[in-house]
């Protein structure tokens, strides 16, 4: 069974990463656009048009499942994928896990790129689910681009310039970009001891799992991993070798569990993943 993910960049990495270790028998299709990329500037009919033509590359090779690890294209374009792939074919989108940080946090912050801080989507996002929580709103200029290119030494400078900004009195700290998991150890330590991480790529895998009726499998058997580059066979660019999950996706092996996520990170199974 193949399961297709696809997003401009390295978004996609934490969630393939929880796939093949929640389910290390499936096929993996990573379909990154690097010709198009970044995605969060373009019009919203550009990023449709992207995701429907990666999409439509993914049915051809045999993808049984759609998951958009991305919450800007989620937002933009995924009614139009499902109005086109479903109910043949499930299509999963990501929002940020803000109603579960929400829930059992005092004081919270949302991290995310400029584009997604100044949204109305986010400010809904909010509305909807914060309880009426103050919730800080922290654009992190340059950190999705510095994960995108392995380059450690202008995501730690990104990190810094945000956390310096994150109010000191917040306990959790929304990660609004499928791309910050990655450096997630990083950020922990920019912010006060204590501080919780919020993600959604676990819950993302296990809703994908749900979608397709399969439960956790133990054997030994493990499925392929391909990678397609705006929409021609290739290998994950150089930059995912900067993270434990990129090696262990581009080398086709297991993923443990402390390659994907920090003791004090938490996520949802049931509110970040659509």
């Amino acid at each position: 069974m193949t399961v297709a993910l696809i997003d401009s960049g390295f978004g996609l990495l934490p969630t393939a990463g929880w796939l093949r270790h929640l389910a290390p028998e499936l096929d993996l299709l990573l379909l990154l656009d690097p010709e198009g990329a970044p995605w969060g500037p373009k019009t919203a009919s550009s990023v449709t048009d992207r995701l429907l033509t990666a999409a439509d590359l993914a049915t051809e090779r045999g993808a049984e499942a759609i998951v958009v690890p991305c919450n800007t294209a989620t937002v933009t374009a995924i009614d139009a994928l499902r109005e086109r792939f479903e109910p043949r074919i499930p299509v999963i989108g990501t929002v940020p896990a803000v109603k579960p940080a929400a829930a059992t946090s005092q004081n919270l912050a949302v991290w995310a790129t400029v584009r997604t801080t100044a949204s109305d989507y986010q400010d809904r996002l909010i509305a909807d689910f914060a309880n009426g929580m103050p919730v800080a709103r922290v654009a992190c200029p340059g950190l999705a681009e510095a994960i995108d290119h392995g380059d450690v030494a202008a995501a730690a400078e990104a990190i810094a310039d945000a956390a310096e900004r994150t109010p000191r009195n917040c306990d959790a700290v929304v990660l609004g970009c499928t791309h910050y998991p990655l450096v997630a150890p990083e950020i922990l330590q920019s912010l006060p001891a204590g501080t919780i991480l919020y993600d959604s790529a676990e819950s993302v895998a296990h809703q994908v799992l749900r979608r397709l009726n399969r439960t956790r499998e133990a054997g030994s058997v493990l499925g392929s991993i391909d990678v397609e580059l705006s929409g021609r066979p290739g290998r994950l660019p150089a930059g995912a070798y900067a993270y434990p999950v990129g090696r262990a996706l581009a080398a086709a092996a297991r993923v443990p569990r402390e390659a994907l996520i920090s003791a004090t990170t938490r996520t949802s199974v049931t509110a970040s993943a659509i």
